[in-house]
């Protein structure tokens, strides 16, 4: 392989570590904010069910990944550089600034700007959809845009269901509902670490593939390793302030607030790794614990909060694609990319 595919593949784990950092409260923010967990009890469960479920995961959502962009052989590397800087950069201000945006929607827009700017839009994976199965850019932002909306809903759903359910029910109760939350955050941890982690590993086997280091695409064992231990160590070794914000400042809920939260975020985001989707588990998280204050009590969600994570969100795509299309630009003035 080339020494520019060798980078290309660091800026690939570089962008699982970013963003494990901007996942760490995916698994760990209902377990905070219904107090069914301490901060680090919290932190080290989503560890292991990071490392869990990257390891375990297919390869659909990591075929969607490969399918954004139609650049030759010879320049992907660069094209996968500048992508991952662009949205690595943006991703890391905006987490010192405790801001959860996603790091997935950047991705998308810096690999769409970088490949813009090497060689032109009709190299750019438009895509689209087969039957349900998105691929491809349009593919993908449709599957980012519909998960929140399908996780804010199911979890409202789901609360009310649990109210009605439990209304009657004794203190003898709670330790089953806290039971569920620790259930449904490793679902969330597994599914986490199973969709964000095949972005990355899409990535460096489309690299593999580019470089003929493997015949055909598939995720070699050692890379879902080497993936999920850093997706892992991202969530685990950053990302307080981004758990206080997702765990308190946009609702502060109960037991079973942080039960209907977690388990319509563990259903929206395994459904969409099977369907190949790689959607932002942080916005689908979000979405589900903003979904739960909202069925219950509009006026104690915090919209201002709210307000400026979803701008953050709407800013994230172009910020990105234009920042990825200046990193190619540079480039190629210094002879990198032709």
């Amino acid at each position: 392989m080339s020494l520019a595919s060798y980078f290309a593949i660091a800026v690939a784990i570089g962008f699982a570590f970013m963003l494990g950092v901007s996942d760490a409260p995916n698994a760990s923010a209902s377990l905070i904010a219904s107090r069914a967990a301490s901060y680090r009890s919290a932190m080290a469960f989503s560890f292991i069910a990071h490392v869990c479920g990257g390891i375990i995961a297919g390869q659909a959502v990591a075929a969607t990944m490969s399918s954004l962009e139609h650049v030759s052989n010879s320049q992907l590397p660069g094209t996968y550089i500048a992508g991952g800087l662009a949205s690595l950069g943006f991703t890391f201000f905006a987490t010192r600034k405790a801001i959860p945006v996603s790091a997935s929607i950047g991705l998308v827009g810096g690999l769409v700007g970088a490949a813009a700017a090497t060689s032109g839009w009709h190299n750019v994976g438009w895509g689209g959809v087969h039957g349900i199965k998105p691929y491809g850019v349009i593919g993908t932002l449709l599957a980012i845009g519909i998960s929140p909306i399908i996780g804010g809903v199911v979890a409202a759903g789901m609360r009310r269901i649990l109210g009605r359910s439990l209304k009657r029910a004794s203190r003898g109760a709670i330790a089953p509902v806290r039971l569920g939350i620790w259930i449904t955050a490793g679902l969330v941890g597994l599914a986490d670490g199973s969709n964000d982690g095949q972005k990355a590993m899409g990535l460096i086997a489309a690299l593999l593939v580019a470089a003929r280091t493997i015949p055909t695409f598939y995720v070699p064992f050692w890379t879902r390793v080497l993936v999920a231990v850093v997706l892992a160590t991202g969530t685990a070794s950053g990302g307080r302030k981004i758990v206080k914000t997702v765990s308190s400042r946009f609702y502060r809920g109960g037991s079973l607030d942080g039960l209907a939260a977690q388990g319509a975020s563990a259903i929206s985001i395994l459904g969409a790794a099977w369907l190949g989707a790689p959607v932002s588990t942080s916005t689908v998280v979000a979405s589900g614990m903003i979904g739960v204050g909202a069925s219950r009590r509009v006026r104690h969600v915090h919209w201002p909060t709210v307000r400026t994570v979803v701008s953050a969100w709407v800013i994230t795509l172009p910020a990105c694609g234009i920042l990825g299309a200046g990193v190619v630009e540079l480039f190629k003035m210094i002879g990198v990319l032709q």
